[in-house]
């Protein structure tokens, strides 16, 4: 035993000099399969165990097969077939629709088989000039015959009645005249340069409403082919007969395409406007009106375009990046003016002038909001922090909670009987003067800022439609100066004035106190809007108070019990925070941020209160069911269900996608460190989440013959090269852990394949050169381990035999063999070839020949050719057989070069062996014959030497 670096794991390594294969029986033990770390030997136990030679230990092998798992596991030993699946594999129901789905096919295929011979497609369309097919020159016309025709001609004339006047025919001159007609009449064959011009219309007035579908898909087939081969004007054509018979979306969406790229822009924009007239929100025709705006310079449009696009497909790769290219034209085309500080002009107004004054002011009032400015509702360009997300950077929930002040609308998340007396309100856009003169909290000038209800909707030069806001919009039941105040308190915090906004909402809580109106509902909302401004100002204490105050008017209140639980966590009240969580997914199990916050703070208790946290819990209120019923949504479409599966599985694809690259990119890593063993494990995971990806397979099939695990290394190489058959890096590989197994003859078949794929790999040009001095050495050392007898040679034929005296010089014993000149299999022909070549009797090996079909030579020597069997065959063909029987010898040669072993076995040969191939061909070559010719015998000769 060495010492030093020996561990006990290393003396379970298996027994290596058992050359029988066998497994002590003491090693069929859970001691010894737990220690045991040679993944070879694992292997050799597992088999044993599930040949049952030592008897039946079903625990014992699952044991085995989880540690050989942990050890390799892709090992060969754990993989299972599985059975074919028939009709047992399935459940009666599930089978029966299995049946019932094929019976409905067959049916549905057999009505339109039926129905398209009864009637015919076309109809009368076989009439007019059938377009020619794509690619070809001729040009079919249905036009009548010259036999028609001469009939025609000759109805004309009129024949002869009586004898008197058959002599006076002239049928010579008669036949010339038809003769003429015939070939002036029949014009000669023209082949069109180029495509004839297709009709973009086809006629199906005639045709039925299955007929016109199926005319409209198969045109539109097509242009789908014409488009592949990137002939788009055939394409357009095509697409124009399609939507001429049936107009369909994806007709119109193709042809744009087509459109784009033949840079006809104002037909791709028609089509892609068509698109949206019928199906709005289309995402394909989005993403090209895009991309026909940003070629035409209209880049707002195209960046609202695939802003759309965005919102449906975060994901969409072609959208992100052309959304990128379109801001930076956008931001490099801005005038750099327009990035400067505007200059404010401060002008002093005289008493004379504050009649103009007014009416400017008005003026600009009734102006609406630019969109750049930060006004409140979900379409506000302001950024996240501006807006009221929840009080706090955690997720928004979803549709619900929205964290800011309560609307009108917010009414609609109370009870059943807590419903608003006034219906939902819009959301508001304010003027900058209006926004400006109510953050100076004077009610005087903010009363000027009202805008008349005939002013709230004006258009922007973008198209788009802003709205102003009306400060005095009626608010449930609140006297009109309340509903102004809490008005303004919503306008100032949509503005990210909290302080502001704070101020106004206390105002109307206590002018709702000196008014002694009773409504809880508006108080409870004043409220939780005032709990909303202390928590984006961090003043949690107050904000726990107002929420508190408003539960008690409405309890089971959504956004008050929410803005809470944010203020009890912030003050690290974890319990009551979780409580209130809780209670939120009760009344709405959709709000995210609640599903969030639990999932963390039961982390929290559970750090700090241990396993038993949920005992120092306070009590979790019960939710009436009137309050969840009125929370629960409607149970999802089929579409919806679809659209969050299609989500799921694009998320879960780009997060497994991201997870590879960094996986992929950290084996890279540790292959550039020379850390094969950690990059190994990398590439294995890699595998796991793409067991497709060829480059992965290779690289680490390369750690493994880093790591002179050549085994592996070739399952790799041969996994790269099922999925990829002309990868160089896997024959390159695979030929070098075929040189790590000393199969030399695999090893250089693999070189020559990377040479032919790319002639310039020099790195395979050099292991060639070792791996054939290798392959010449090995060969040379298996001739010299077989023992040589002597041969008596002895031609059987029908009735004699002959026995030929054997030459001492080449035998090895004196056991005398007899040769059969009539072999039935390769065994027979190999023994009979290999008792001719020992003694060196080249006469009986073209007897050999003589006697044995071309077409069979190479399935006789398929298993025993090599360089020697060769040469010896030559001398044979040379020496005897060419004079007797040429046209044997060429044949012969014909087949033998196809045999199995050929190629590698050619490569090997000596330089006098290669002298004796070509003194053959040459002998031949000077042979006449009326089978081959000198031509032939040169181009077979190119495939031996």
């Amino acid at each position: 035993m060495s010492s030093g670096t020996e561990t006990g794991s290393d003396v379970l390594q298996g027994p290596t000099s058992d050359s029988c294969g066998t497994v002590p029986v003491e090693h069929l033990d859970y001691d010894y399969i737990e220690k045991c770390k040679d993944v070879k030997y694992m292997e050799r136990i597992l088999g044993v165990l599930r040949s049952g030679k030592e008897g039946i230990y079903p625990h014992l092998i699952t044991f085995c097969e989880s540690h050989l798992e942990k050890l390799n596991p892709r090992s060969r030993s754990l993989r299972k077939v599985n059975p074919v699946a028939t009709a047992s594999s399935f459940s009666t129901d599930e089978w029966s629709q299995i049946i019932d789905e094929l019976k409905t096919w067959e049916e549905e295929t057999k009505k339109t088989e039926t129905l398209m011979k009864q009637e015919s497609m076309l109809g009368d369309t076989v009439k007019i000039k059938i377009p020619p097919v794509r690619g070809s020159n001729r040009c079919v016309q249905l036009r009548e015959s010259s036999a028609s025709k001469e009939r025609q001609n000759s109805s004309k004339h009129t024949l002869p009645r009586d004898y008197r006047e058959w002599d006076k025919y002239d049928v010579d001159k008669e036949c010339d005249r038809i003769d003429g007609n015939v070939l002036k009449n029949d014009p000669p064959a023209v082949l069109n340069t180029g495509h004839p011009k297709i009709k973009t219309e086809v006629d199906s007035s005639l045709l039925s409403q299955q007929e016109k579908l199926l005319l409209a898909n198969r045109e539109k087939d097509k242009g789908n082919e014409a488009f592949r081969a990137q002939d788009y004007e055939e394409a357009v054509a095509y697409y124009s007969r399609s939507l001429s018979v049936s107009p369909t979306v994806s007709a119109y969406n193709n042809r744009a395409q087509a459109e784009i790229n033949l840079k006809h822009w104002h037909n791709a924009m028609r089509d892609c406007q068509q698109v949206l007239e019928l199906q709005p929100g289309n995402k394909k025709a989005l993403l090209r009106r895009a991309t026909v705006y940003n070629h035409m310079g209209n880049f707002q449009m195209a960046s609202e375009d695939l802003r759309m696009v965005l919102r449906e497909e975060p994901h969409n790769t072609a959208a992100t990046q052309l959304l990128s290219e379109i801001e930076k034209k956008m931001s490099e085309c801005q005038p750099e003016q327009e990035r400067k500080a505007k200059k404010v002009l401060i002008q002093e107004v005289e008493e004379e002038d504050s009649n103009s004054f007014k009416e400017k002011r008005a003026q600009r009032t009734a102006c609406p909001v630019q969109p750049s400015q930060p006004v409140g509702g979900e379409e506000s360009s302001a950024a996240p922090a501006e807006r009221g997300d929840m009080g706090n950077t955690q997720k928004k929930p979803h549709t619900r909670g929205d964290g800011g002040p309560h609307s009108e609308s917010s009414n609609s998340h109370q009870h059943g009987h807590w419903k608003s007396k006034v219906g939902s309100s819009d959301k508001y856009k304010v003027p900058q003067e209006s926004k400006e003169k109510v953050a100076n909290g004077s009610n005087q000038r903010a009363s000027a800022a009202s805008v008349p209800a005939d002013q709230n909707s004006k258009s922007t030069g973008g198209g788009r439609t802003e709205e102003t806001v009306n400060l005095d919009a009626p608010c449930g039941a609140l006297p009109p100066h309340l509903s102004r105040l809490k008005n303004e308190g919503n306008l100032l915090f949509k503005n990210g004035q909290f302080a502001d906004a704070l101020e106004k909402y206390s105002q109307a809580i206590q002018g709702y106190t000196d008014s002694g109106i009773d409504s809880p509902e508006d108080l409870c909302i004043l409220y939780s809007n005032r709990a909303a401004c202390y928590l984006k100002d961090g003043n949690s204490q107050d904000c726990i108070q107002d929420c508190t105050r408003a539960l008690e008017l409405q309890p089971f209140s959504l956004k008050p019990l929410l803005r809470r639980a944010m203020a009890y966590e912030s003050l690290e009240r974890y319990r009551k925070a979780y409580v209130d969580y809780k209670t939120v997914l009760q009344i709405d199990i959709s709000v995210q941020a609640a599903h969030d916050s639990v999932n963390r703070i039961t982390r929290l208790l559970i750090e700090q209160d241990g396993p038993e946290w949920r005992e120092n819990l306070p009590e979790i209120p019960l939710v009436p069911l009137s309050a969840q019923q009125h929370r629960r949504e409607e149970p999802p479409s089929a579409e919806a269900l679809q659209a969050r599966k299609e989500k799921a599985a694009r998320d879960a694809e780009r997060r497994a996608e991201i997870l590879f690259s960094a996986l992929k990119q950290e084996g890279n890593d540790f292959v550039k460190k020379g850390q094969y063993q950690e990059a190994l494990g990398k590439y294995t995971e890699c595998l796991k989440l793409k067991p497709k990806e060829c480059a992965v397979y290779t690289n680490r099939a390369l750690c493994y013959l880093k790591l002179e695990m050549f085994t592996e290394a070739k399952e790799d190489s041969d996994a790269a090269l099922n999925l990829e058959p002309t990868n160089k890096k896997a024959f390159y590989r695979r030929a070098l852990a075929n040189k790590g197994l000393k199969d030399y003859l695999a090893c250089s078949s693999d070189l020559q394949e990377v040479l032919q794929l790319d002639p310039n790999v020099q790195e395979a040009e050099k292991e060639l050169e070792e791996v054939t001095v290798l392959l010449r050495q090995s060969l040379a050392n298996d001739s010299q381990a077989k023992p040589r007898r002597t041969v008596p040679i002895t031609e059987v034929d029908d009735d004699k035999d002959l026995t030929a005296v054997p030459n001492p010089e080449t035998t090895c014993t004196g056991e005398d063999i007899t040769i059969n000149l009539k072999p039935t299999s390769a065994y027979d022909f190999g023994q009979s070839l290999n008792a001719a070549r020992c003694s060196g009797n080249t006469a009986a090996c073209a007897e050999l020949l003589a006697s044995t079909s071309p077409e069979l030579l190479p399935e006789y020597l398929s298993t025993q050719l090599d360089s020697a069997t060769i040469s010896f065959v030559m001398q044979a063909l040379d020496s005897h057989l060419l004079e007797k029987n040429p046209n044997l010898v060429y044949q012969h040669l014909s087949h033998l070069h196809t045999t199995d072993r050929f190629p590698v076995v050619l490569m090997l040969l000596e330089k006098d062996e290669r002298r004796h191939m070509t003194q053959l061909f040459e002998h031949l070559s000077a042979v006449e014959s009326a089978e081959f010719t000198t031509n032939d015998v040169q181009n077979l000769a190119n495939k031996y030497i």
